[in-house]
């Protein structure tokens, strides 16, 4: 009988996010970052997140370097793309299928592995559809270079929309004391969604 990918999967109640390791402004050395990663693992840490964006692109080949000294198996990694370049209006996002396949493959080369657990869509390109960089995405999943998909920084439709495509297994975006609004439609989607695949998986 053929076995899906499931949706989801166990990872640390906190994670540890690699972006301070290789900020544009401060930046530690390969030395002290693995230190401090394997420091995470050790107390229990196994969810570790990055992007090609950090550093730019240094953060992915610090946290790589790191992960020769974890069993590979037992850390949840995260990485995210679609920054193409920085404008003097901001990022540029990029969500073309072609982009999409260029970023992973690179950050693969970067991260030093064969797999990232969990590959997200950093910001939304406006100007491509959300099903194409999702089917791309789909893609990359049945190839096996990535195992779940992830999206940042989405609205209700969007989230809606890449999901009809591809299970989505994650949702980043701020929920804080004063960032409350997700609680009138975002929080109630994703848990609607989560209820869904439980039924259809039963």
């Amino acid at each position: 009988m053929e076995t899906k990918q499931p949706f989801y999967w166990d990872v640390s109640k906190l994670g540890f996010g690699c972006m301070g390791l290789s900020d544009h402004n401060v930046s530690v050395s390969d030395e002290v970052g693995i230190a401090i990663i394997k420091h995470a693992f050790e107390r229990g840490i196994t969810h570790f997140d990055t992007a090609d964006l950090y550093g730019p692109k240094t953060n992915e080949i610090l946290v790589g370097k790191a992960l020769k000294h974890l069993p590979r198996e037992k850390v949840q990694l995260a990485t995210k793309f679609g920054v193409e370049s920085m404008g003097p209006g901001g990022p540029v996002i990029n969500g073309t299928p072609a982009f999409v396949r260029s970023s992973l493959e690179a950050s693969l080369q970067r991260l030093d592995v064969d797999y990232i657990d969990l590959y997200y869509i950093i910001r939304i390109d406006t100007k491509t559809p959300i099903e194409d960089t999702m089917e791309e995405l789909k893609k990359l999943v049945e190839e096996g270079k990535i195992k779940y998909i992830g999206i940042s920084e989405a609205s209700p439709e969007t989230i809606r929309r890449a999901h009809a495509v591809h299970p989505l297994t994650a949702v980043q975006i701020e929920w804080s004391l004063w960032t409350r609004d997700v609680e009138e439609e975002i929080i109630p989607l994703c848990r609607f969604i989560l209820l869904s695949l439980i039924i259809v998986r039963i």
